[in-house]
């Protein structure tokens, strides 16, 4: 017999229990959700006897009795029991998955919180370091640059802080995102996060333990202050504080290095040095090559190492390998005459390499060598060989470099060469020391052991080196055992990716700009413009080549925009420009058309398959100020006028002359008629300038309800989730329920007296943001303030909102985007870009994972996945455009073309 799966028992969505007749019994609410009694008590009440619907998130009337007067939902009770006479009894609950809201990012995902979270107290502000010269090293090519700065003012955030005018060291790890030709710019910020997000794991890993180190060693470490973006070259660096005190400008001077007498001093460097190396073993941190730059003194007197320039050793390394390569490449060259090559090269500039750490080298850049040290692995041993041969240079002076000078023809990978070539050392320290210190002779020697398991650790070297300064049996410390010890995991810094990074992160950034794009004019309007040619848009934004095409059609200002068929929904805005605020949507309806309204008293119907001239509405008398579709019984396109009036047209083909029906206010010449619209459930709501908000019934254009309320214009509406919400030039915003038109709460009240005009409205499920004309955005979520933020310089006209995607425009001409994260303690905002514009931005319209941009100049630009579209005045006969990959707005074209 075929066993048939039952069917899912009905729950609460907060509880997610079965309903029964006794302790979780459904009581419906008044958006027709249902939700058990004990739950609906616990609900908070945001507003007086009012809840949010659990289900639907809707904004409800709870009766003051409780859920009790609520009626019961006697057909869901009765299905459940139905289906088991006591459904909660061993079932267990498992909650249900939410589906997906099936709205469509408009931007990508270009980094995850979790990512941002890491690194974002890392990113040094762009005005924190002025690049001063570049260090003068004729030895190094651009692949070893480091730039010499000084911090700006003093910086503290977070992880990071300095004081002014402090020395710093510049490592080049990586090339910033370039300007694209379609206008878009990335906030500094974001260019430095998505120039760390674009890099490989091995990368970020390898940065991740640099910044660590310096974090936990922060006495024996050059402070590493983070990641700085230079914008004029075009390329990021890894900032790091630098000492004007390096060994090689203190010490380099002494040819003759050190006698019987200055052994002291010798053992004090000596003895911080091993202590700042054993530090960073301690961290699983192998350096893999020293030279007298990696080390300097501080302000005490004390030894630190810099990492920046630890960095350039292993790049200078990894290039003399590169070089030696491919020298030998193409000859009769062994792979043991190429070591020999690269080993003496190497010693000849100061940078000590163990045979090990080359020959990992070698074999990395495919040159196989085989010899004895090819089977020793890579770890602290490494850097106590790198360490022994600074620390003869550092005693012997040039008598070290003229041996080493001297045997550039022997090859040191054999053991008798090798061996012979100790014993050469061995008889230049006891010719410098004499007999009297055998001791500190053996243990160098021992250090330069062809097995880096036979040598010494670096604690025992630091113990062997005290004894210059105190006798073993006066030394208490003589007996500690030493605690750092060889990591098998140890990381190998010059075998890593920063080191070898090859030289594509080094090229100088493509300047990307626009390709001979011009504006025709004229009786040229109907010309195509010229195609933007090599757009490198950053990964996850825009791709491809862009084309745009002028489009003509207005006489003035842009006032609003909506799309037919997908939901848009537009507001006007403030003091005679346009603060459209749409919620963007993406319900896979294909709108039909474009809607467009100007101060010109017209209404133009663009076609959105083709971008053509359809057909324009001219019966509006006044300037149209706001303009909305709507699609509930018949597809719709109301707008309102300053003169009160409000104009409902019909948007089924053929497209008429004249409206459906018109219905005004009433008449008074102190107000300024109608500032906004909004549309829900067969009512039309008006924002005016009477300080009111007024709800009209669509069938029959009656006036059904006045909301009062603001002490000034009502300059924007947005409706969402059962709530109606209205702006006002009085600071402050107001909740309405949609079912009885009562008010719910007022936001944004400011109690210290200064008034900043609420222009604008976004609205997207649980966030409200409002933009005001001071250049302020605010922040609400589930009707808690959260945060202000200040984007523009000037008013904000416009807002949309996406997801965690917000868009912004106004006064200052920029569009810019912002994401926002966070929860129900706190929202983070990430300023992501912005759009420089030609005019004042008057109008954004999101749809469907594109943007509309009206601005003050007559401009329209619409841009999207496949194509933008430039609204001008004059001539309506335009071409389709189209822009190849292109994922967010390409920049706004002004009459004097795009600006870049």
């Amino acid at each position: 017999m075929e066993s048939m799966e039952s069917p899912e028992l009905p729950e609460c969505p907060v509880c997610l229990q079965n309903y029964d007749s006794e302790s979780t019994i459904p009581r419906v609410l008044a958006c027709g959700h249902s939700a058990c009694e004990a739950c609906l008590v616990r609900l908070p009440e945001r507003y007086p006897e009012t809840i949010r619907c659990p289900a639907c998130t809707q904004l409800v009337k709870y009766p003051p009795q409780g859920p009790t007067a609520l009626p019961k939902n006697i057909d869901l009770l009765s299905f459940s029991l139905s289906l088991h006479p006591n459904p909660n009894s061993g079932i267990s609950q498992t909650p249900h998955k939410q589906s997906a809201d099936g709205v469509g990012s408009f931007l990508p995902c270009i980094w995850s919180d979790e990512f941002y979270i890491k690194w974002k107290d890392w990113v040094l502000p762009s005005d924190a370091v002025s690049v001063e010269t570049e260090i003068d090293d004729g030895t190094r090519d651009e692949l070893c640059t480091v730039l010499k700065g000084r911090t700006g003012s003093g910086f503290g955030s977070g992880r990071v802080w300095f004081r002014e005018d402090e020395s710093v060291s510049l490592f080049r790890v990586g090339s910033l995102p370039g300007s694209d030709s379609s206008g878009f710019e990335f906030s500094y910020t974001a260019r430095v996060l998505k120039c760390l997000s674009g890099m490989r794991e091995e990368e970020r890993n390898e940065m991740g333990l640099l910044l660590r180190v310096s974090l936990r060693h922060c006495r024996r470490v050059c402070k590493v202050y983070g990641f700085w973006g230079n914008l004029e070259d075009g390329f990021l660096y890894l900032g790091c504080e630098r000492r004007n005190r390096s060994f090689s400008g203190k010490l380099g001077a002494g040819e003759d290095g050190f006698t019987k007498d200055g052994l002291p001093a010798f053992a004090m460097i000596a003895m911080e040095v091993c202590e700042v190396v054993s530090g960073l073993n301690s961290e699983g941190f192998v350096a893999g090559c020293f030279g007298f730059s990696c080390f300097s003194f501080d302000d005490f007197g004390h030894v630190e190492v810099d990492l920046n320039e630890v960095l350039v050793t292993g790049r200078k390394v990894w290039r003399s390998v590169v070089d030696s390569v491919s020298g030998g490449i193409g000859t009769e060259s062994t792979g043991a005459e190429v070591l020999k090559l690269a080993f003496w090269n190497l010693f000849k500039d100061g940078d000590f390499v163990s045979p090990e750490v080359l020959i990992e080298l070698l074999q990395k850049q495919g040159f196989a060598v085989e010899c004895d040290s090819s089977r020793y692995p890579v770890g602290c041993g490494s850097d106590v060989w790198s360490l022994a041969c600074v620390f003869l240079r550092l005693l012997l002076g040039k008598e070290f470099d003229e041996e080493l000078v001297k045997n550039c023809g022997i090859s040191f990978f054999d053991h008798v060469t090798y061996a012979s070539w100790i014993e050469r050392v061995r008889a230049l320290i006891e010719g410098r020391l004499g007999q009297e210190y055998a001791s500190l002779r053996e243990n160098l020697c021992k250090c330069l052991n062809y097995d880096p398991a036979s040598r010494p650790l670096v604690m025992d070297l630091m113990k062997c080196i005290r004894e210059l300064i105190i006798k073993p049996q006066c030394d208490i410390m003589a007996s500690l055992e030493g605690v750092i010890k060889e990591d098998s995991g140890s990381f190998c810094l010059i075998l890593g990716q920063l080191c070898g990074t090859s030289k594509e992160i080094l090229e100088t950034p493509k300047e990307n700009g626009l390709q001979g794009s011009e504006i025709s004019g004229g009786s040229d309007f109907d010309q195509v413009g010229d195609e933007r040619a090599d757009s490198d848009f950053v990964d996850g934004l825009a791709g491809g080549k862009v084309k745009f095409k002028i489009l003509q059609g207005h006489r003035d200002a842009i006032t609003a925009l909506a799309v037919g068929g997908g939901g848009g929904v537009v507001r006007l805005g403030k003091k005679g420009f346009v603060d459209m605020t749409c919620k963007m949507k993406n319900d896979g309806r294909a709108g039909d058309f474009l809607f467009s309204s100007s101060f010109d008293k017209t209404i133009h119907i663009w076609s959105l398959q083709d971008f053509s001239h359809v057909h324009t509405f001219k019966r509006h008398e006044h300037t149209i100020k706001a303009l909305i579709y709507v699609d509930e019984e018949q597809p719709l396109c109301i707008s309102g006028d300053s003169g009160g009036g409000i104009f409902v047209w019909g948007t089924c083909t053929p497209l008429r002359q004249e409206p459906l029906k018109t219905f005004h206010e009433d008449k008074d010449w102190r107000f300024s008629g109608i500032h906004a619209l909004a549309c829900r459930n067969g009512y039309v709501y008006t924002g005016s300038g009477d300080r009111t908000v007024k709800a009209w019934s669509v069938r029959d254009g009656t006036l059904s309800c006045t909301m009062s309320g603001h002490r000034s214009v009502v300059s924007t509406l947005a409706v969402c989730d059962g709530v109606l919400y209205s702006g006002s030039w009085d600071g402050t915003i107001r909740l309405w329920s949609l079912s009885d038109h009562s008010p719910l709460t007022v936001l944004g009240e400011d109690t210290s007296g200064t008034v900043a005009s609420v222009l604008s409205l976004a609205v997207d499920r649980h966030m409200l943001i409002a933009t005001h004309d001071n250049g302020c955005v605010k922040v609400w979520r589930n009707d808690v303030f959260m945060k202000s933020i200040k984007m523009h310089n000037g008013a904000v006209f416009a807002s949309g909102i996406e997801g965690k995607w917000l868009f912004t425009g106004g006064l200052d001409k920029t569009v810019n985007v912002q994401e926002l994260s966070g929860d129900e303690f706190q929202i983070d905002s990430r300023l992501i870009g912005s759009i420089p514009c030609d005019s004042v931005i008057t109008t954004l319209l999101g749809w469907q994972g594109k943007i509309f941009v009206g601005c003050a100049n007559r401009n329209i630009v619409l841009s999207h996945s496949q194509c933008q579209v430039l609204v001008e005045p004059g001539n309506l006969t335009p071409d389709l455009c189209i822009l190849d990959d292109l994922a967010i707005v390409g920049g706004l074209l002004g009459q004097g073309g795009l600006e870049l």
